[in-house]
């Protein structure tokens, strides 16, 4: 049997747009009442005694020892950390824990809280430690991971420019997790993470050193991520944010690479999803699969990114103490619909302000003379959440101090 007949034998295939666009809807978009939040954290990671030291992938490898994942050490039985959070590596060995969903977001902190500790002690006894930025301020990005994924990303990327080497390896995000909503909400609650997306870029922005040097911008990080690729990093146009248009999205962004069997491979030419349903000069030798739509779906790193719930991607990592303001603030602007309505009708003025948070942070005067009343909004949703008094009041004590 041929690779093409074992492909079509074993997967049902995409043959029309409208067909591949519904699926996108269906499975980016799961409905119902918002109770979850979840988070997942990344650090780049830094030898103690000298943080601007190469990573040693062998220190990592002992340090996390059977928590390690697979794309580090291979036999690994990946072992869930106490509190039932997950480690994984970005490419240039930055830790990630992601936890799963909460219903609490008291318990949440705390668990979440205890495996941030119990993984700073074991990189401690292998004389390591976590980052503190959303870019690595000491080293040059570099790859210390070789999946065929990451090889292949990286060559996608070095052909549009430098900034993709540097987003994948040398910086680190924090991202939030919030349910989709109702079907009556979701496009609502999506186009309020939107627009609230430059304020609190300028908000948590936290990176204005890259391998060494002083960039301008208040958060490198996203500098970096917008230049790695914009067809797949850039947000929507601020009149174009409703969730309806994700799935149209999707199709019309090209494909990164293809999965065949253990391999990752290049298309023979610049191509989109859609038209490789097509069948146009460049696409792939051979008809794409659910099972590749999915896997294209995992291709696209904007702003807020749905996979059946709402991945919230635009923050840049804090100081591991400092972690929970960010999740904070989401999850309480958005756990009432009164005040995501709110959110949406004072963030409106910024929504188009991407470059300028980034590059300047609340200096921006647009973004200045927003971010308080937002800020003010978030702080009375805290009562909204489960946070004890002393979490709540912790959270308070950071935005008022963001603000400063």
């Amino acid at each position: 049997m041929s690779h093409l007949e074992s492909v079509t034998a074993t997967a049902p295939l995409v043959t029309d747009r409208a067909d591949a666009e519904g699926y996108v809807g269906r499975v980016c978009f799961k409905t119902g009442p918002p109770r979850h939040v979840g988070v997942e954290l990344e650090w780049t990671v830094h030898h103690t005694e000298d943080l601007s030291r190469p990573l040693d992938p062998a220190a990592l490898t002992a340090a996390l020892g059977d928590h390690a994942p697979r794309t580090l050490r291979p036999e690994s039985p990946h072992l869930p950390l106490p509190h039932g959070g997950t480690v994984t590596l970005e490419p240039g060995g930055q830790v990630e824990i992601s936890t799963p969903p909460a219903s609490s977001l008291s318990r949440l902190h705390a668990g979440t809280a205890a495996d941030i500790d119990y993984v700073a002690a074991r990189l401690a006894g292998a004389g390591l430690r976590l980052g503190d930025h959303g870019c690595d301020p000491h080293r040059p990005a570099r790859r210390v991971l070789h999946t065929p994924r990451y090889q292949a990303m990286e060559r996608a990327f070095d052909r549009i420019g430098p900034h993709g080497r540097d987003w994948m390896s040398g910086s680190a995000g924090l991202q939030v997790c919030l349910d989709a909503g109702t079907g009556d909400r979701v496009a609502a609650r999506w186009t309020a993470l939107h627009r609230l997306g430059p304020v609190l870029v300028a908000l948590f922005a936290n990176s204005p050193r890259q391998a060494g040097r002083h960039t301008g911008w208040a958060s490198s990080r996203v500098r970096t991520w917008f230049g790695t690729d914009p067809s797949r990093t850039h947000p929507p146009p601020p009149g174009d944010g409703e969730a309806g248009s994700w799935a149209g999205r999707i199709l019309d962004t090209p494909v990164l690479f293809v999965r065949e069997g253990e391999e990752v491979v290049d298309t023979p030419g610049p191509v989109t999803f859609a038209g490789w349903i097509d069948g146009v000069a460049g696409a792939p030798d051979r008809p794409p699969t659910y099972d590749d739509l999915d896997y294209h779906l995992s291709t696209l790193f904007t702003p807020v990114r749905a996979r059946g719930y709402l991945e919230v991607r635009y923050l840049d990592t804090q100081p591991s103490g400092d972690w929970f303001a960010p999740v904070a603030v989401l999850a309480a602007l958005f756990a009432r619909e009164e005040t995501v309505d709110e959110v949406s009708a004072r963030a409106l003025p910024t929504a188009d302000r991407w470059v300028a948070a980034a590059r300047d942070g609340l200096a921006d005067p647009v973004i200045g003379a927003v971010a308080p009343g937002l800020v003010e909004l978030a702080r009375r949703a805290l009562a909204d959440t489960d946070l004890t008094a002393a979490q709540a009041g912790a959270v308070d004590k950071r935005l008022q101090e963001a603000l400063q």
